[in-house]
């Protein structure tokens, strides 16, 4: 799972075995640790529950989380649709952009890049 941020904004990227594990287990989880200490740690994690009537995002206790409903989940994992988006309203009238999407194999591979558990790109069959 790739996690970029960029100002108020969320965008996540699963591979394909991660949103097998979503459905299978109801949360994914990576982190970053920035000390050898093991502290110092940035987790990042979506969760998909049963009850959940919109897309939330929380930060608590050095972790990021993001509830998803199960319904879109479900729906986004079994079609061709690549992505979740939503608003997540905010004080002030500013809002949190949240983004989960399908990570696609790149056109163009780059030498280092693992891509092997990546979703086939929809793009492929325009490149010669």
């Amino acid at each position: 799972m790739k996690l970029r941020m960029r100002g108020d904004s969320l965008r996540f990227r699963l591979t394909q075995g991660a949103v097998s594990s979503l459905l299978a287990k109801k949360k994914v989880s990576e982190s970053i640790h920035f000390s050898s200490s093991g502290e110092g740690a940035l987790i990042y994690s979506l969760q998909m529950l049963e009850r959940a009537s919109e897309v939330r995002a929380r930060f608590v206790d050095g972790e990021i989380v993001v509830d998803l409903p199960m319904i879109l989940v479900e729906s986004w994992a079994a079609t061709d649709q690549v992505g979740i988006e939503y608003a997540q309203s905010r004080s002030e009238g500013r809002q949190l952009r949240i983004v989960v999407e399908k990570d696609f194999r790149c056109l163009l591979p780059g030498p280092e890049e693992d891509e092997s558990d990546n979703f086939p790109n929809p793009e492929k069959s325009s490149v010669r």
